[in-house]
């Protein structure tokens, strides 16, 4: 973001380009969806993953040679080509939401000597038309579009990232059924930038707090940097229950008496909670809450359950997509849904 991108130019940077393109670290190769962002902030839109990531990917698909493959997000067409390599061509397509990436991705298959059929169009809106036997994002979802899970074949593989309002983490590999449905588990590391259609643009101040806003006030022990820092398990969790619940923080806010505010607030922007830290050594924290839902009591009921389930890591969680769309979250089987909200 801003000011932490650093252009990467290969005819004035060759050796510079060459390092970047083959080290074990993404690069970002388009900012702001394509649109220059003059003087305004500049965020990623589109990227080549850490090969590392890539080959674990592929690994997860469990090629044998053979599958038809649909892939999301074709980006500069490195991971369509690898597939091509493996699988040849026709055994691959690949769709892009953006027409340029579309036509540069096209241009870099094709010099490279492989031809996979290589869609522009918006994959949320798109149903697999082949049936195929591996299915690949290579963006994040929120939900998983109800055509992807319709189209496949039965027994065929798809790998998610995935992505809740409160955190993006961890890849989702699901097994479709002849019914129409698909279910799998979790696994842990990687993120994606999330899929355009899925995004959605929110902010504390212009959004969610208003100034006519009376809040209730109450006390917590649960401190929010445990809900929000370095624990991925725990963010991991909450993420599943609440979901449609995210958070910001606001460090040294201009409000006497408080060193650090953390804004959490719903998707839809009716209710919201801000958790105070005073600067001082307690274990106690000032919360202020407006609208419908209480939701630092629903971050605290996540958290409790989370602790009571002896802390499991997102491995532990997996997810059923039924054949009305629904999405059912569970711990260890399907047989063990986990409460949610929202």
């Amino acid at each position: 973001m801003g000011d932490d991108l650093t252009p990467c130019d290969r005819l004035k940077s060759p050796e510079e380009w060459l390092h970047a393109a083959y080290a074990d670290a993404p690069v970002i190769t388009q900012v702001n969806d394509g649109t220059d962002p003059g003087d305004g902030d500049r965020w990623p839109s589109c990227s080549a993953s850490a090969p590392s990531i890539v080959f674990r990917m592929l690994h997860m698909l469990d090629l044998q040679g053979g599958e038809r493959v649909r892939e999301i997000g074709t980006g500069t067409g490195w991971n369509a080509g690898l597939l091509s390599h493996r699988l040849g061509s026709d055994l691959v397509t690949t769709v892009e939401v953006d027409p340029a990436l579309a036509d540069r991705a096209r241009a870099n298959l094709k010099a490279a000597g492989l031809e996979p059929r290589v869609i522009t169009g918006d994959a949320a809106a798109l149903g697999p038309d082949d049936a195929p036997d591996r299915f690949l994002a290579t963006c994040s979802v929120r939900s998983v579009p109800r055509g992807w899970v319709a189209g496949m074949a039965p027994g065929g593989i798809m790998l998610l990232p995935w992505e809740t309002p409160w955190l993006c983490y961890g890849l989702l590999r699901l097994t479709a059924d002849s019914e129409g449905a698909a279910a799998g588990h979790f696994h842990p590391h990687s993120a994606f930038m999330l899929m355009r259609s899925q995004r959605t643009d929110l902010r504390i101040f212009r959004d969610v707090v208003h100034d006519d806003h009376v809040p209730d006030e109450r006390t917590t022990r649960l401190a929010p940097w445990s809900v929000t820092g370095d624990d991925w398990a725990a963010q991991f969790a909450i993420g599943l229950q609440l979901r449609d619940v995210w958070w910001a923080w606001h460090d040294n806010p201009d409000v006497d008496g408080v060193a650090s505010r953390l804004w959490v607030a719903t998707t839809d922007a009716t209710s919201w909670a801000a958790i105070d830290w005073d600067g001082q050594p307690d274990e106690r924290f000032t919360v202020w809450e407006h609208g419908p839902r209480r939701l630092w009591n629903e971050v605290e009921a996540a958290y409790q359950w989370w602790q009571y389930a002896e802390r499991p890591g997102p491995e532990a969680f997996g997810m059923t997509v039924g054949t009305d769309g629904s999405h059912t979250p569970w711990l260890h089987s399907p047989g063990h849904p986990i409460p949610v909200t929202g």
